[in-house]
């Protein structure tokens, strides 16, 4: 059971990427998560709509399945392989996070100041969420993919809309650390 609860050393994990990004490209799929978005919005009728869900959908169906197996591996591993002790992060983040609001950083891998029922169904819990939510669906509607697609699939692929991508998911991301959260909470 140990070596399910450990982080797999990237000789491991890098080899089993490679092997899945190879699978992919030999027959002829593109991995990202939110072209499922796409899928489901085709498959509730939005082509009746707008026209860009017009599209047979049916062949989506192995990613579907993927991301079903994304959230129930990640229901199995929050419900049983999550370790009890506290969660290893540096205390200097453990120091910034308590400066921010979050009490218990460290302590638990789902900060309650962003995931606790109460905090969702406040105002300002609900309002963050909305507009994250809006943000990163238009985000990665106007980047032409997700942070998986371009990370994994279009930088193995060297693709330069990719690359580009991918450096403004990072700049967006300090952008967000350093100076929204602190903003925010």
């Amino acid at each position: 059971m140990d070596f399910i609860l450990q982080p797999w050393p990237w000789y491991v994990a890098g080899p089993l990427i490679t092997l899945v990004m190879f699978l992919l490209f030999y027959l002829g799929k593109k991995f990202g998560v939110s072209s499922n978005l796409e899928t489901i919005c085709a498959i509730g009728g939005a082509g009746k709509i707008v026209d860009f869900f017009k599209f047979d959908w049916h062949k989506n169906t192995w990613n579907l399945m993927f991301i079903l197996g994304t959230v129930i591996g990640g229901f199995i591993t929050y419900q049983w392989l999550t370790p009890s002790e506290v969660v290893a992060i540096n205390p200097q983040a453990v120091q910034d996070l308590a400066d921010l609001g979050f009490q218990n950083a460290g302590a638990q891998y789902l900060p309650d100041e962003i995931f606790s029922t109460d905090t969702m169904f406040s105002l300002k819990g609900f309002l963050i969420l909305i507009i994250a939510g809006i943000l990163v669906g238009f985000g990665s509607r106007y980047a032409g993919g997700c942070t998986s697609g371009h990370g994994i699939v279009g930088l193995s692929n060297l693709e330069i809309p990719s690359l580009i991508s991918v450096i403004g998911f990072f700049i967006g991301g300090l952008i967000m650390t350093w100076l929204l959260l602190p903003l925010i909470f």
